[in-house]
C-alpha cells in the first residue's frame, strides 16, 4: 500500500489525495491514513495548493526529494555504467568503471564496484537494477546467458546479493529501458509498446497489458537475432542501387549466421562499409557516420539498407504483437536520419493496412540511460503486478514502507532471499 502510493508519486509527479484514491482504487480514508504515515516519516511531503471546484483548496502530495534511491548498473563488454536515480526518476549522479566480463573473477569483481557505490551513498538505498545484454531466466533469480559478455548461467544475481547486501534484481538491458518508459515515458499512456534498439546489437523490448513480457525462459525480443535471408556460402548479396550489403551471411555473436544483427549491428555496418571502400581498413562506425554526414552517398546508402532491412523484420514483430506505439533508442539513433530513408517505405509497405498506422517515436540518446534503465527495474516494483522481482521487489517494497527504510533490511534480504 505505502509503496503504491510512493510509485504513483514518482511516475506522476504532485498530485492531490482524491485523486491517488481514484487512480489507486483505495478509499479516501485509507489514501488520508496511508499519506499521513508516510509523511511522519519524511517520504512524502504536502506541497501547494490547487483550485477546488468546492469545498477547500486540494492539497498536492510529492515525494521528498532525499526520501529514498536506486542504483542501476549497465554492464558491457568493457565498462560499466552506474548511475544512482531518485524515486521520480532524476539521475542524481553517473560514473564509470572499466570492466572485463569475460575475466575468471568478473562476478567479484562487478560485486566489488557496485559495493563500493553502495558503501559512498549518503541517501536511503531501495536496491540495486542491473541491466546485461543477454537472457535472465528472471529478474529475482537472475542467472544470465550473455554471448557478448562471455556470460553462460552466470550466477549475477547471487553474487551481487551476497556483496552489496541489499535487493538486486537483474534484466536484460532493453527490458530494462522499457521499465523506464513504463515509468516516465511513453509507458505512461500505453499499455502496449515496443522499446527497440539499434547499436551494437538490435533489441526488443516488448510491453504487453502494461508489463514486460519475458517469455518462457527470460529470451523475449531477441528480434536481432531473426534470420533475415538465407544464401548459399560465398555468394553476395546486392541492393537495388548496386551496392554491395555483404559478403556470404555474416557470422552472428549467437554463434549462427545471417541474423538481423549481423547484419545492421554496429560490427556489421563496418563490415558492410570495409568491404566495400566505404571507409578503410581502420575505419570505424564513427568513421561511417562521418562519411554520411558530409554528404557521401555510399555510406548513406549502407544506412539506408540496413534501415530497409530493420523495417521489413520490425513489420513481422508488429504482425506478431500489434503495438500501439514503438520507441526506437540506442546508440544507432545518432544517425536516424540516414536509416530512416530506408526504414521508412520498408516498414510501411510491409504492414498489413491496419498496422500501417502505428506511430514510431525515435527518442534522444544518451549512455545513462541505459543505466537509469537498470534503476528503474527496482522503482518499478510498487507496479510489479506480475511478479517479474520475485522476493527482491518484495524487498524493495518493503524499504519503502518500513520506517527509516534500511533499519533492518541487511537480514531481511539475507534470509528472504531465493538465489
Amino acid at each position: 500500500m505505502p509503496s503504491g502510493i510512493v510509485g504513483l508519486l514518482g511516475t506522476q509527479g504532485p498530485i492531490s489525495r482524491v485523486e491517488i484514491a481514484r487512480v489507486l482504487g483505495l478509499s479516501p480514508a485509507t489514501v488520508t491514513q496511508v499519506t499521513k504515515d508516510l509523511i511522519g516519516r519524511g517520504i512524502v511531503e504536502e506541497l501547494e495548493s490547487v483550485p477546488s471546484k468546492g469545498g477547500r483548496p486540494a492539497r498536492l502530495l510529492g515525494l521528498v526529494a532525499d526520501a529514498g534511491v536506486a542504483i542501476g548498473a549497465k554492464v558491457t563488454a568493457d565498462h560499466v555504467a552506474i548511475v544512482t536515480v531518485e524515486l521520480d526518476g532524476t539521475v542524481r549522479s553517473s560514473t564509470e568503471h572499466e570492466y572485463d566480463p569475460g575475466a575468471t573473477d568478473a562476478l567479484d569483481r562487478l560485486g566489488q564496484i557496485l559495493a563500493k557505490e553502495v558503501a559512498e551513498l549518503d541517501d536511503r538505498l531501495l536496491g540495486v537494477g542491473v541491466g546485461v545484454p543477454g537472457a535472465v531466466d528472471s529478474q529475482a533469480s537472475g542467472i544470465v546467458d550473455a554471448p557478448t559478455l562471455s556470460w553462460q548461467a552466470a550466477p549475477v544475481g547471487p553474487v551481487l546479493r551476497a556483496a552489496i547486501g541489499t535487493p538486486v534484481l537483474v534484466d536484460n538491458d532493453v527490458n530494462t529501458l522499457a521499465a523506464a518508459e513504463r515509468l516516465y515515458g511513453i509507458g505512461r499512456d500505453h499499455s502496449a509498446y515496443l522499446v527497440v534498439t539499434i547499436g551494437r546489437g538490435i533489441g526488443c523490448g516488448i510491453v504487453v497489458d502494461g508489463g514486460i513480457y519475458r517469455g518462457a525462459n527470460g529470451g523475449a525480443g531477441e528480434i536481432g537475432h531473426i534470420p533475415v535471408w538465407s544464401s548459399t556460402a560465398g555468394t553476395t548479396k546486392a541492393t537495388g542501387s548496386g551496392q554491395l550489403l555483404g559478403v556470404e551471411e555474416p557470422p552472428c555473436t549467437c554463434g549462427s549466421t545471417g541474423c538481423l544483427e549481423a547484419h545492421i549491428g554496429a560490427a556489421g555496418l563496418v563490415r558492410t562499409a570495409r568491404a566495400t571502400n566505404v571507409i578503410g581498413p581502420r575505419g570505424t562506425l564513427a568513421t561511417l557516420l562521418r562519411a554520411a554526414t558530409t554528404g557521401d552517398s555510399r555510406a548513406r546508402q549502407i544506412f539506408a539498407d540496413a534501415g530497409s532491412m530493420l523495417g521489413r523484420a520490425l513489420a513481422g514483430v508488429i504482425h506478431t504483437v500489434d503495438p500501439e506505439v514503438v520507441v526506437l533508442m540506442g546508440e544507432g539513433v545518432d544517425g536516424w536520419e540516414f536509416w530512416q530513408t530506408g526504414f521508412e517505405p520498408s516498414f510501411r509497405r510491409s504492414l498489413l493496412p491496419a498496422r500501417k498506422g502505428v506511430p514510431v517515436v525515435v527518442e534522444p540518446w544518451t549512455e545513462v540511460q541505459w543505466a537509469r534503465g537498470a534503476a528503474s527495474l527496482v522503482l518499478a516494483s510498487p507496479f510489479d503486478s506480475a511478479g517479474n522481482g520475485g522476493e527482491q521487489s518484495r524487498l524493495v517494497r518493503a524499504r519503502l514502507g518500513a520506517p527509516g527504510i534500511n533499519q533492518g533490511m541487511n537480514q531481511a534480504t539475507n534470509t528472504g532471499t531465493t538465489p
